[in-house]
């Protein structure tokens, strides 16, 4: 078992090419990592350093120990939003353990393998919170992009905007100058020269334009953070406390699945573009350690990164290798270039973050979603307004929450009880069909149940059977052929409405039941409870059963009238007709 879960083909039959090809790809997805490395971390609230560790730690162990072969993980955006509030809430310290938490969720995850169950959460609630986180980092850079003076991080998005518009008369118009030259190149460069390393451009550009022409006109690495430490990150093991974990489970608990979510999504847009197949379990336990090994080394939670995962495959990445020469890559360019990294302007990382924004809003499905006018619309609405106006951790409890009561609501009106005319077996009459039409027998009620008959629906079955049961029918025969499941709910209900129509003197026959619904009735008791004699393979034997049970000839409306005025349909065709 051990042996099986820990098989890593991803490292066979590679070639020398093959590593050429994989060094490539490393040094330019790492090109593209550094500066939004930095840039994360910053809108995080922490050293810009960090984002480089993040990337350098994480980059290089889930390459080694996920489950695809062309992850590329580090700090992404959709962090930003949570790891910003614990920073102001909690503190730098507490950030790394809420990180370690969620590392150890993530390999409990994958060592469990619930891999599988993060694709459920709907689609609704992910477009929404990350729709907003895309608003919160947006708008998040707009006083680095004016270079507004007096602005300090809030927990709140409302705080932030007030204080954009009381700072607004302090605009430094040489960050402006920086911000948007960096944007024009984001977007025009791309379409001139697609091979060009744009992010990296985009920062050095402005770097070398503010460096030269207006030193010291605008807000830097260096002013802002003191620089950028040239050495190796240092090991520092937290200070974990039981009041810790209960004060930073939930968020650690939403960075977990924030986590989960994006590197499994971004391990099947890998899947799509390369044709091969991931592990997404093994993938959850990468991450897991990833998450647990980063925080102690001063690195911030990091996950799959989509944009970096499709850079390595488009540089022609073949194994796992690539992520790790990426992580070398980004260690040595700390190593030897970061006393030069204090000349970045701040300004000049506000544009990249909003083009990742703008990048993960995913408008076009948000606005779609919001079209539609459905509970799948209110899902999103509520979620993407409690992630910009609270935070995302109510946010996506919330979302799940609608969600699961939508799911109910839907869940429940598939449910559907009718009642339908049986037809008499052959020979108990010789009446014709044309002729009897129409007539019913009030003793025996005929009930096809279709549909899973769980907590949210049993009340609207009971509720249509009980009304026929009131009109004292001596059998009551449910044709439940196509009921797909049945809850402890939905169990505790029909248990309740055959005793009660027991103690009327009526008797209930089951019919057409499946395998696995049979099996639920047997591991309740509730088969026994109503009796292997009253359980049948065909519907039409059960009303051949229950109109003996009635005895037509003896019935009271019957002899009063000299005739079976109990439905015949010869052969039974109408229950036939109604499955």
């Amino acid at each position: 078992m051990t042996q099986k879960l820990f098989k890593d083909d991803r490292f066979k039959g590679l070639s020398f090419n093959d590593l050429r090809k994989d060094l490539i790809a490393g040094i330019t997805v790492g090109i593209v990592a550094i500066p939004l490395g930095m840039a994360f971390a910053i809108a995080s609230g922490v050293k810009p350093e960090y984002g480089l560790y993040t990337t350098i730690i994480a980059g290089l162990l889930v390459a080694l120990l996920g489950g695809s072969r062309f992850q590329i993980a580090g700090p992404t955006g959709a962090f930003i939003p949570i790891l910003l509030a614990i920073v102001l809430q909690y503190g730098y310290e507490n950030l790394l353990i809420a990180g370690f938490l969620a590392g150890i969720m993530l390999l409990i995850m994958g060592i469990f393998k619930l891999g599988s169950l993060i694709k459920f959460i709907p689609r609704s609630v992910t477009i929404g919170f990350t729709a907003g986180i895309a608003v919160i980092i947006f708008s998040g850079q707009i006083g680095d992009f004016l270079g507004l003076e007096g602005l300090e991080k809030k927990e709140y998005f409302h705080q932030n905007i007030i204080q954009l518009l009381q700072q607004i008369n302090t605009i430094n118009w040489y960050s402006f100058f920086t911000a948007a030259a960096g944007l024009l190149i984001i977007i025009f460069i791309p379409k001139l020269f697609p091979r060009v390393p744009i992010l990296l451009v985009a920062l050095l550009v402005p770097t070398l334009i503010a460096f030269l022409f207006y030193p010291d006109k605008v807000a830097t690495i260096g002013t802002a953070f003191g620089g950028i430490s040239q050495s190796l990150p240092s090991f520092h093991i937290p200070e974990i406390t039981w009041e810790k974990i209960l004060m930073l489970w939930q968020p650690a608990f939403v960075i977990a699945m924030l986590g989960g979510i994006e590197s499994l999504l971004s391990a099947v847009v890998s899947d799509g573009m390369t044709g091969k197949r991931h592990h997404s379990n093994r993938e959850l336990m990468g991450q897991g350690v990833a998450n647990m090994v980063t925080p102690l080394f001063g690195g911030i939670p990091a996950t799959g990164a989509i944009a970096r995962t499709a850079t390595n495959i488009k540089s022609g990445a073949v194994s796992p290798f690539s992520g790790v020469f990426q992580s070398l890559f980004v260690l040595s360019t700390l190593l030897l270039l970061a006393p030069y990294a204090s000349h970045i302007p701040l300004a000049s990382m506000a544009p990249i973050l909003m083009i990742v924004a703008f990048n993960m809003s995913e408008y076009k499905s948000f606005f779609h979603v919001l079209k539609l006018k459905s509970s799948d619309s209110l899902v999103l609405a509520a979620t993407f307004l409690l992630t910009v106006l609270v935070n995302l951790t109510v946010a996506v409890q919330i979302g799940l929450l609608l969600a699961m009561v939508s799911f109910i609501k839907r869940m429940s009106e598939v449910l559907e009880v009718e009642k339908v005319i049986p037809a008499m077996s052959k020979g108990t009459n010789e009446l014709t069909e044309s002729e009897n039409f129409g007539i019913k027998c009030p003793q025996l009620a005929f009930f096809t149940v279709e549909g899973p008959l769980f907590f949210g629906a049993a009340d609207k079955f009971e509720s249509m059977i009980t009304r026929s049961i009131n009109k004292r029918p001596t059998v009551l025969v449910l044709k439940m052929k196509h009921v797909s499941l049945i809850d402890a709910t939905g169990g505790a209900n029909l248990r309740s409405l055959i005793k009660d129509f027991k103690k009327m003197g009526g008797t209930t026959l089951i019919a057409e039941l499946n395998d696995e619904v049979t099996q639920t009735f047997k591991t309740s008791g509730l088969y026994d409870e109503i009796g292997e004699e009253n359980f049948y393979n065909s519907a039409a034997d059960a009303v051949d059963y229950g109109l003996q049970i009635i005895n037509v000839g003896k019935c009271p409306k019957c002899s009063h009238t000299n005739q079976a005025t109990c439905q015949v349909f010869i052969e039974s065709k109408s229950i036939h007709k109604s499955s």
